[in-house]
């Protein structure tokens, strides 16, 4: 059954994040854990429950597989209704031919019939590897008081960074007059966030006309959008001004997670109004043993502290031996580390086992170990290692744990 929706919302989750390095080896960017206890999806889903949208399409490609089980029915969202819900979306086979996503016009194109089903005045388009809290509901209505064919909603951003993000220049009321993805010498310092909202009708032209271009790159930002502002066509910008962080790097994604370490975080995770929802480990309590320390840390159930922990962030299942030390870093679910180890700014993946005595990164830049690595006893990482699970490197002893 298939009851009409007034918007219906579609979250791009296929990128590859390769700046993510050893983290996105086997896992979609939005897969990518932050924060103790969520997933970059988790952010996207959740602003969507908070909006009113309860009928969301996530489009899935690159290494699919942790990010379709982790969503599964949609049940932490709220998004297991028999009227709507969540429905992961990979490319599939069709009776004429199959092809991967070409790009994010694409993506969105291949899946009208799915779109179609609901007969929605308004598409929500949205990127699946940024962590923000907003309510979509408000662009929607901004959307329909300006009578638009499309919205995008603007972040300012510093100039110097502005060449990162497509850039648009608008009048007085917000009307968008130019757009440059990616400018070398941008003219303003208005980025796009990568939401979207559009009019269905109008959009769905334009992915048509944008299918049978041989010269396109099948993307929004340097196709659909351009067509449409030649076209003639209403497009404005919506101002937002809460947190927004693109995590697509080591960098952004570290700092986005030490700055929940702030005394008071520009991103509220414990607003009860605007919860971020997630699909959470069975955990006990974690537990502290007498003699260890934890400062200015984010420490999540089930973790057992023996030793010393500071400014860093621990997922459900860490382990911290007594007398190891771990600083300025983030340590993910299940992850090991053993008597007389230290740990200094470094990314730990999923499962992996430092052993003992063992010297892991510096102050000086990040260092990123994949999941279910095994670091041998009295190992030295240097900083800004990047060790993967299969990869070969004389930096470092170190083996795949066998499943």
């Amino acid at each position: 059954m298939f009851v009409r929706k007034k918007c219906v919302a579609m979250i791009l989750a296929g990128g590859q994040g390769s700046r993510l390095s050893v983290l996105t080896k086997y896992r979609a960017k939005p897969a990518v854990p932050y924060g103790g206890k969520y997933k970059i999806i988790d952010f996207p889903l959740s602003n969507c429950v908070h909006s009113g949208l309860d009928t969301v399409g996530v489009l899935t490609q690159y290494e699919p597989l942790e990010l379709n089980a982790y969503i599964g029915t949609g049940a932490p969202w709220d998004l297991d209704n028999i009227t709507g819900g969540v429905f992961v979306l990979p490319p599939y086979m069709k009776q004429e031919r199959g092809e991967w996503y070409s790009g994010t016009a694409n993506a969105i194109y291949q899946n009208i019939y799915f779109i179609e089903r609901y007969q929605p005045e308004y598409l929500v388009v949205l990127s699946g590897d940024h962590i923000y809290k907003m309510d979509y509901s408000e662009m929607i209505d901004f959307h329909v008081k300006n009578k638009a064919d499309a919205t995008i909603a603007i972040i300012e951003v510093p100039i110097k960074e502005a060449s990162r993000f497509g850039i648009m220049n608008t009048d007085d009321d917000l009307r968008i007059l130019e757009f440059d993805e990616k400018p070398q010498k941008p003219k303003s310092n208005k980025a796009s966030m990568g939401v979207y909202v559009f009019t269905w009708d109008k959009l769905r032209r334009f992915l048509s006309c944008d299918s049978q271009d041989p010269k396109s790159e099948n993307d929004f930002g340097r196709d659909i959008i351009p067509a449409m502002l030649a076209q003639g066509e209403r497009l404005f910008a919506y101002p937002f001004d809460g947190y927004w962080k693109d995590v697509g790097t080591l960098e952004s994604l570290w700092e986005a997670n030490m700055e929940l370490l702030d005394d008071h975080p520009a991103l509220d995770l414990s607003d009860s109004s605007s919860r971020i929802f997630s699909l959470n480990p069975n955990k006990p309590p974690h537990f502290t043993a007498a003699g260890a320390s934890i400062h200015n840390s984010i420490v999540s159930e089930g973790c057992y502290i023996y030793g010393d922990v500071q400014n860093s962030i621990l997922f459900p299942g860490v382990v911290v031996e007594k007398n190891a030390k771990v600083v300025d870093s983030i340590v993910m679910q299940e992850t090991k580390i053993m008597e007389d180890s230290q740990v200094y700014k470094t990314i730990l993946d999923e499962e992996v086992l430092v052993g003992r005595g063992c010297t892991i990164g510096s102050e000086e830049e990040i260092t990123v170990i994949g999941s279910q690595v095994v670091v041998k006893a009295g190992t030295v990482i240097a900083a800004g290692s990047k060790i993967g699970p299969h990869d070969e490197t004389s930096k470092v002893t170190c083996e795949v744990v066998k499943k």
